[in-house]
């Protein structure tokens, strides 16, 4: 019975593995040399897209409890007590994803652009050296922040998987798997997109390291998932994720309406929005 119990978790970890690590696949994009300005902008605008189906995506996932809970207290059955709950956290979350980057981009750009510090009189004023992440470019910070939101999508994905696996529907367990490991993919290409677009090449280990942050969490999910669920963890995780998602696709737009080409801006993104509704359907169609 033990080692039955054992290897089930280990098959179980092993599919969130697989699902996370295929992120890696749309990396090395971050690599191309000069990119010219027409494939900066619709790279650019492919993310755009992308992320603007994962923010659709993680928004419908979370709001799902709130509305079952609508739908007892219009059938009579209670449910105002979820519902508050439930909203409660699905709007904090979504707050806290979203203002809490601004404020954390106005702290970067403080320490990238610091208050001249005057020594004495007459003496030439002297910056603090920057450290840390203030001195990463801004094609790199947006890339990280992409990371993150993804991270935290992906750690409900992991959810997803541990939980399935452990209530014993192997075979939706599997079909997850697939679907999220096609997600998984092209939102590698969404995390390397605002280096393409800033024409920075960036190094094989920052993109790991990007992987790690963004796929990694799907593994960690899957793990936590096979011990126990939990609807509001869940609903958290996914409006932390939608905030910082739509903070980035905020960031991006602003980025794209000042490069040339714009009629590229539009079939970026409604290719970016295919690829999104193609890989969810793919999940949808096996019964997921």
């Amino acid at each position: 019975m033990i080692a039955a119990e054992a290897l089930s978790e280990g098959r179980t970890l092993l599919l969130g593995l697989i699902a996370g690590s295929t992120i890696v696949l749309g990396l090395p994009l971050g690599r191309l040399r000069s990119p010219s300005p027409a494939l900066r902008q619709f790279l650019n605008a492919v993310a755009i897209g992308i992320l603007g189906f994962l923010l659709w995506d993680v928004i419908s996932h979370a709001w799902e409890p709130i509305d079952a809970a609508l739908a007892d207290i219009h059938g009579g059955r209670g449910g105002m007590a979820s519902m508050l709950g439930y909203s409660l956290l699905f709007f904090g979350g979504l707050g806290v994803g979203l203002i809490s980057l601004m404020y954390y981009e106005r702290w970067l750009a403080s320490r990238r652009n610091p208050t001249p510090v005057v020594r004495s009189a007459g003496a030439a004023a002297a910056a603090p050296a920057r450290t840390g992440l203030a001195t990463w470019s801004a094609g790199k910070q947006t890339s990280l922040l992409i990371a993150v939101g993804i991270g935290l999508h992906n750690f409900g994905e992991g959810l997803a998987i541990g939980g399935s696996a452990a209530s014993g529907e192997i075979g939706l367990a599997t079909v997850l798997v697939i679907g999220f490991a096609l997600h998984n993919a092209t939102e590698g290409f969404g995390i390397v997109a605002p280096l393409a677009a800033e024409g920075e090449r960036a190094s094989w280990g920052f993109l790991l390291l990007m992987g790690l942050i963004g796929g990694g969490p799907t593994f960690v999910g899957t793990m936590v998932g096979h011990q126990f669920t939990s609807v509001a963890m869940s609903v958290v995780f996914l409006t932390l994720a939608a905030g910082s998602i739509l903070y980035v696709v905020i960031q991006l737009i602003g980025v794209a309406l000042k490069m040339s080409h714009r009629e590229l801006l539009y079939w970026g993104v409604f290719f970016g929005l295919v690829l999104g509704f193609v890989t969810d359907m793919i999940v949808t169609a096996g019964g997921a």
